[in-house]
């Protein structure tokens, strides 16, 4: 069992490989202020030997590190991030980055508003129709010493940290946002320290009174309206980071565990396998495990996605996060702490939300060259201004550079698609779907075909015997021969073939060499000789062939739509077990709902074409490809993406690891199960088909408001940058519109998560 390091506890040590002592580790990080920051800390990662890998979130505020153990440590990597200028923390959660951050944000916004005012007074006397306010206000307020000493407290104590930032940034021979805030305000600031003194207004009365024009405002406004920006996106942030960290609510941190014949309470991450723990009624369980006494009802929405509660009897698999209903439970452990399935699912969705979408790496890219492009059309605006369109009246020239300088800051672009993937992947992972890879939803919603597997996906995935036909020996000789080959096997048919057998207490025979052949069948040595479990083709493959009338019974069982499996003993057909594994109630309508949105529905399965086809005829699905192994699968999502198709591959995360890989998407049908969480780029946790609909509808919603948040960032800047261009907006308008933008964008991905809740609120009154 894993244990965080007490050093750094926020390190997450989920992989360490033996020979490269590779370890993942995540930090906080506070003083980014927009995604060009997070891209030069990732950037500088990626540089340092050791770092396999680095990713960096600026709407998240974390950083995420492979690293060798062995050619560098955590602290060294905090060093690194410091001397680029930021702050970073392995002892903080990123929540509590994100939560002072925002404190400091208000603390100044506070200040710099309460400042600014008076210099937004001051404005009335520039402005013809206002000024009726500016004769009501008193004269002080227009005293440019007043102003100076205003703005001199907003620029250079309010402000300093956008100081520090742009230095470090050219410091890194990098530019950022802090690079156009400090210029464009710098400029705007000195103007007026310029004027203020080559007028000598503080001398002369009748100057002050005839309101030469200063620019305090404007570098105050501007600064004023960025620290709005930026609290209303910390306090986004914040709000979509604590509605995805509720797996930590879920953990129980205690267990009371029988040690020494005494009932102990110890942290859950303590607990080791085999020990026993006591779960008293309402408590919520804190380890995975086996129920061996006591019966009741256990919520499992964690892994379900439904607040219901299910039945749980002596035999039965609990897991960490569920909460008991009523009674008194005895839990053998499986796992517990930082290996638990709740701990695991934890896990994959942090990964998701670190990854980035195609999309968003494409921002980036678009990102670390928007400001120096920025920069340069703001020079040539002084120049044509100052030169061109109106000769030596550098006083409007520089006013049309500060209000380029100001206008384009990309704080919009950093945010339009982190915080969109980030709540949806969260609230997939309450309704039981665990989404391992941002990119998985990107391509998710441009598929136009599914390709199901039949057993476990289109079917309940229990099937039951329902005939043994033996030759040459006895039916319960054949199965207890059948359930020693299949007895480490998961695949449904396996556990259906142990299952019976248990029940009817058969003594099982030692079987030796197991080998499985995905798809097909399994091979083993059992009393000295070989015996074979599969499909008709797998016995064909080995130059066996069944009789006539034993051929025949299989072909009447399959097409009523049962499953038969062939066995084969010293070189012999030896019978068959025939299977029936009832089709999902949901199947049908599944098909149905994706017709209607143009996705083509294929069945690719083992089985032979008579119970394939009987399926598919009661799923509604045409194309049907039967008696397909592992390998013919993957080969059929090759062909069609070949053909053009953006597959999703559905399969029960057993034996079609190969194909959920090839495909675009891979959507692995759990069933509770640990293994199935490593299956595909996305996992259902419960085969519940109806969980494909849904996470089709929220992909499309998702990619659908990401390009809405970059369409209102780039349409902000196509609209706003020529009119700063062409001196039709004033410096403090600029600054208030680049705010609105980032406002903007904050809100819509926001509105998603509304849009997702009335989407699960509709489909759980359906």
């Amino acid at each position: 069992m894993k244990a965080r390091s007490p050093a750094y506890p926020l390190i997450d040590e989920m992989q360490l490989n033996e020979q490269q002592q590779l370890t993942t580790g995540q930090f906080s990080i506070t003083g980014m202020n927009c995604a060009a920051c997070a891209a030069r800390i990732e950037k500088a990662l990626q540089k340092k030997e050791g770092i396999s890998e680095a990713a960096v979130s600026y709407a998240f505020r974390t950083a995420w590190v492979q690293y060798d153990t062995r050619q560098i440590t955590i602290p060294k990597l905090l060093q690194t991030v410091e001397k680029l200028g930021f702050h970073a923390s392995a002892n903080q959660t990123s929540i509590e980055s994100i939560k002072q951050e925002k404190n400091k944000l208000k603390t100044r916004l506070l200040c710099s508003l309460l400042l600014a005012i008076p210099l937004l007074l001051s404005m009335t006397q520039h402005v013809s129709w206002l000024h009726f306010i500016a004769e009501s206000l008193p004269p002080l307020l227009f005293h440019p010493w007043l102003q100076l000493a205003l703005g001199t407290i907003i620029q250079f104590v309010i402000a300093m940290p956008f100081y520090f930032g742009a230095f470090h940034a050219l410091r890194q021979r990098s530019a950022n946002m802090d690079v156009l805030v400090v210029l464009g305000t710098s400029t705007a600031y000195f103007y007026s320290h310029y004027v203020v003194f080559q007028n000598e207004l503080w001398k002369s009365k009748e100057l002050l009174m005839a309101g030469i024009p200063l620019y305090f405002e404007t570098s105050a406004v501007v600064i004023t309206a960025i620290l709005l920006g930026k609290y209303i996106e910390s306090a986004a942030s914040l709000k979509a980071h604590e509605a995805n960290s509720s797996y930590n609510d879920l953990a129980n941190k205690l267990a009371r565990v029988l040690r020494k014949e005494k009932w102990q309470e110890v942290r859950s991450e303590f607990v080791r396998k085999g020990e026993l723990v006591e779960v008293r009624e309402g408590e919520i369980i804190p380890v995975d495990g086996l129920l061996l006494e006591g019966c009741s009802t256990v919520e499992e929405s964690l892994l379900t996605g439904e607040s219901k509660f299910i039945e749980k009897n002596p035999g039965q698999q609990v897991w960490a996060g569920t909460k008991n209903g009523a009674g008194k439970l005895t839990i053998q452990t499986n796992a517990a702490g930082y290996d638990t399935l709740l701990s695991q699912i934890e896990e994959l969705v942090r990964k998701a939300q670190r990854s980035k979408a195609n999309i968003q790496r494409q921002v980036d890219r678009i990102a670390a060259i928007f400001v120096p492009i920025i920069m340069l059309i703001a020079t040539l605006t002084l120049l044509l201004w100052g030169i061109w369109l109106d000769t030596g009246n550098w006083q409007h020239a520089v006013l049309c550079m500060v209000a380029v300088l100001l206008v384009a800051c990309p704080c919009a672009l950093g945010l339009a698609a982190p915080l969109s993937l980030v709540l949806a992947s969260g609230r997939l992972a309450k309704q039981g779907v665990v989404v391992k890879d941002a990119s998985a939803l990107e391509r998710l919603a441009a598929v136009d075909t599914i390709v199901f597997d039949k057993t476990g996906t289109l079917t309940t995935g229990t099937p039951i015997i329902t005939q043994i036909i033996a030759l040459g020996m006895t039916k319960h000789r054949l199965l207890s021969y059948a359930a020693a080959a299949e007895m480490q096997a998961e695949h449904p048919l396996a556990k259906a073939i142990v299952s019976r057998a248990v029940a009817m207490k058969l003594q099982l025979p030692q079987a030796e060499n197991s080998s499985y052949i995905a798809s097909s069948g399994v091979k083993a040595q059992i009393d000295g000789h070989l015996f074979m479990l599969g499909h008709l083709s797998f016995l064909k493959l080995h130059q066996i062939n069944p009789v006539l009338l034993l051929l025949q019974e299989a072909e009447k069982r399959e097409a009523n739509g049962e499953t038969v499996l062939f066995a084969a003993w010293q070189n012999r057909c030896a019978g068959f077990i025939s299977f029936r594994d009832p089709i999902k109630e949901e199947a049908a309508e599944l098909v149905f709902a994706l017709r209607n949105t143009y996705i083509t529905s294929i069945m690719a399965t083992g089985d032979g074409a008579a119970p394939a086809h009987a399926i598919a005829a009661q799923a509604g699905i045409e194309q049907v490809y039967a008696s397909q192994t592992a390998a013919s699968k993957l080969e059929l999502v090759r062909q069609l993406q070949q053909h053009g198709k953006q597959v999703a591959m559905i399969g029960d995360g057993w034996n079609d690891a190969p194909s959920l890989a090839a495909a675009d998407v891979g959507i692995a049908m759990g069933s509770g199960t640990t293994a199935a969480l490593h299956a595909g780029h996305i996992t259902l946790l419960y085969s519940r088909l109806k969980a494909v609909t849904d996470v089709i509808a929220v992909s499309k919603l998702t990619i659908a408001n990401v390009k809405q948040n970059l369409g209102f960032a780039f349409l902000y800047n196509m609209l706003m940058l020529p009119l700063a261009i062409a001196g039709l907006l004033q410096p403090w308008m600029a600054g208030i519109a680049m705010a609105l933008s980032s406002i903007s964008v904050v809100s819509n991905a926001l509105r998603l998560k509304l849009q997702m809740n009335r989407r699960y609120k509709g489909a759980a009154k359906g």
